[in-house]
This record gives C-alpha cells, sequence and structure tokens, in this order.
C-alpha cells in the first residue's frame, strides 16, 4: 500500500519546531500541499519545505484564540480552496506538581491543547463536510493516558484530545471525516529536561512521522489511538471488564467482598461509545429481572 498525498491540503500546528515541524516536512514530502502554523517558527519551516521543491503557506495565529484560526481557515481557502488533514499537535508545558503549580499555568495549558484543538477543527470543519472527507489527527501523551508526575495540567489536556477523537469520531463519521489519537514518544524542547541523554538518542522525532503518514491516508482507521517512537507502534485501548452483576440492593461492602470478580481481566473488551456502556449495563440488569 502506496501514501501518495499529493495535492492534498494538510495543516499541522505547532509547525514551527520538535514533532510538528517533522510531521509538516514528512506530509510535504508526500506531496501534500502544507499550512505551517506556528507562533514563531511558522516562516521557517514553510522556507524548508520550498528549499525541497514543496508548497506551503505559513501562519503565525494562535491558537488558542478563536479569531485567528478563523482567520487561518480564510487564509486557507483563498490559498488551497480546501482541507483534507488536519493535525493538532500545537502545545505548551507549565510542568510543576499540582501542589505548588498556579492556575493560570493550568489553564494556559489547557488553553492551548484542548481549546486549540477546539478552535482550529471548528474553524476548518466545514471545508472538510463541504468535500465530504477529512482525516483529524489529535496528538495526546502518555501523560495523559497514564499519567506523570508534575504534569496535571499537560496530562489533563492530553487525555481530553481523546475525549474529543472518542466524541468526534461518531459526530463526523457521516462527512467520511475519520479522527485518531498519536501518542508521540520523541526527544523534543518539550522533553529535553525530562528524559536521560540515553533515551534522546534514539528518540528521534522523524521515527513518529509515518504513524503521521497513516493515519493521513484514504485507509486510515477511525477512533484509533497510535502510539509511535524510537522506531516502535502499538496499539492504545481503554478496556472494560465485563463486571459483575449484584443486584438492586448492591452494599459497598458486596463491592468489596466482589472486587476480584469485579476486576476481572479474562472478559475485557473495548466499549465504542457511551450509548454502548449505558446497554451493558441495563442489559445486565433486564437479564436478572
Amino acid at each position: 500500500m502506496s501514501f501518495d498525498l499529493t495535492e492534498q491540503v494538510a495543516i499541522v500546528t505547532g509547525a514551527g519546531a520538535g514533532l510538528g515541524r517533522e510531521y509538516a516536512l514528512t506530509l510535504a514530502e508526500r506531496g501534500a500541499l502544507i499550512v505551517v502554523n506556528d507562533v514563531a517558527g511558522a516562516h521557517s519551516v514553510k522556507a524548508e519545505i520550498e528549499a525541497k521543491g514543496g508548497i506551503a503557506i505559513a501562519n503565525k495565529g494562535d491558537v488558542s484564540v478563536a479569531s485567528d484560526m478563523f482567520q487561518m481557515a480564510e487564509q486557507i481557502k483563498e490559498a488551497f480552496g480546501r482541507v483534507d488533514i488536519l493535525v493538532n499537535n500545537a502545545g505548551i508545558l507549565r510542568d510543576k506538581s499540582f501542589v505548588k503549580m498556579n492556575l493560570e499555568d493550568f489553564s494556559a495549558v489547557l488553553n492551548v491543547h484542548l481549546m486549540g484543538s477546539v478552535h482550529v477543527t471548528k474553524a476548518v470543519l466545514p471545508m472538510m463536510q463541504e468535500a465530504g472527507y477529512g482525516r483529524i489527527i489529535m496528538v495526546s501523551s502518555s501523560s495523559g493516558v497514564y499519567g506523570n508526575f508534575g504534569q496535571s495540567n499537560y496530562g489533563a489536556a492530553k487525555m481530553a484530545m481523546v475525549g474529543l477523537m472518542n466524541t468526534f469520531k461518531l459526530e463526523f463519521a457521516k462527512y467520511n471525516i475519520h479522527v485518531n489519537s498519536l501518542v508521540p514518544i520523541a526527544a523534543t524542547k518539550m522533553t529535553e529536561n525530562i528524559l536521560p541523554e540515553e533515551a534522546l538518542d534514539v528518540l528521534d522525532p522523524k521515527l513518529v512521522a509515518p504513524a503521521v503518514i497513516f493515519l493521513s491516508g484514504m485507509d486510515a482507521p477511525n477512533g484509533e489511538i497510535i502510539s509511535a517512537g524510537a522506531g516502535s507502534f502499538s496499539h492504545i485501548r481503554i478496556v472494560e471488564s465485563e463486571g459483575l452483576y449484584l443486584g438492586e440492593q448492591s452494599t459497598a461492602e458486596m463491592i468489596a467482598e466482589n472486587w476480584s470478580k469485579i476486576t476481572n481481566p479474562l472478559d475485557e473488551k473495548s466499549i465504542a461509545s457511551g450509548p454502548e456502556h449505558s446497554l451493558k449495563f441495563i442489559s445486565k440488569a433486564l437479564s436478572r429481572s
């Protein structure tokens, strides 16, 4: 299977450095027309793409400012007339333990990662709807999926990306818009003070980019979480145990007594939506009545 993205229009937010830059360069190598969004390095990455024979436009809008993103959408309409691929990558760090963190730093991270992704998606979604096609990548993090000390703000924002995906995959499917999440592991300016030197040596951001190309393709899955780093790729699933029906007279004591049965992993499975989750519990209750 070949991934030819010729003439497809791809937006990468936070593309001025690090992972975002690699995503933009790799998408351009596959023939995509790139919208390089970054408050600082947009023009330099645009120049890199053009020097290699690619086509790109630069946008210095702040993803946390909704009006900037709607202006970017107008810029894209004028330049290319469409959007096929959106990589919601822009992010910042404000690391500190929750006890020591001020609320301004908590909000700042949420505004860039979470609300930034909301703003960009909302701004370009009409173009995807009109075309009946789109591929959206929500860039999450292991700090969100699994947690990381000192990153309550970042972790909350990054798990929220998965929450957005879970609803977007349902709402956008009728427009042939697929939405997936990427959990990258790479050495960037955001991680250089967190990971040891020997780990940074194998975590080249270029090794994450193939996952972005895969999720940008016409045959991309919908509603999946893929992790990529150091040449390896994995699939992350949120699963739920089969559980145990304890009846209408259930008590906390009964939960404690049956905890090993409730948490039994043998029949764990993924659930596709909130309604499916509710139906599972309703079915258990009705089958006992």
